[in-house]
């Protein structure tokens, strides 16, 4: 068998195994090769109304969270990690809302595999809002933070 057929057969694997234990990601290293498979995982909040006058209540707040991940500001995390607001415990926040900022300045961090990446505002403006609080585990995709 080819070494193709054997890192699709061992992706196969990892993909069945991420399935199997409900992790978004899992990486394994072996001589030359290594290997890394995530998959992006949507968590999905459904509101159970127990009477029928709660459930239009409910469903705006639903809506607000796919309003911030389409917005044309949104500022999305790269990877799977915990973000950070501050380069350390105790230090000031790299940014506030009202905080100015240039395309290329650091947002925030994310933490992945003990690297900290640091995230820049993909353009110029003003932080309108911080989607995370410092620490909070994000995934693939999430919007992080709108910049208008």
């Amino acid at each position: 068998m080819s070494k193709a057929g054997v890192d699709q057969e061992l992706i196969r694997q990892l993909a069945a195994l991420l399935k199997e234990t409900d992790l978004s990601e899992i990486e394994i290293e072996t001589g030359s090769l290594k290997l890394r498979v995530a998959r992006q995982v949507s968590q999905v909040t459904i509101p159970v109304a127990h009477h029928a006058a709660s459930a239009p209540a409910a469903a705006p707040a639903a809506a607000a969270p796919a309003s911030d991940a389409t917005h044309p500001g949104a500022l999305t995390s790269p990877m799977v990690g915990t973000a950070y607001l501050a380069a350390e415990p105790g230090a000031a926040p790299f940014v506030t809302v009202g905080s100015k900022v240039t395309a290329g300045q650091t947002v925030l961090i994310i933490e992945a595999m003990k690297t900290m990446n640091h995230i820049p505002a993909q353009r110029a403006g003003t932080v309108t809002k911080i989607l995370v609080e410092d620490g909070q585990p994000v995934e693939f995709g999430e919007p992080l933070v709108i910049i208008e």
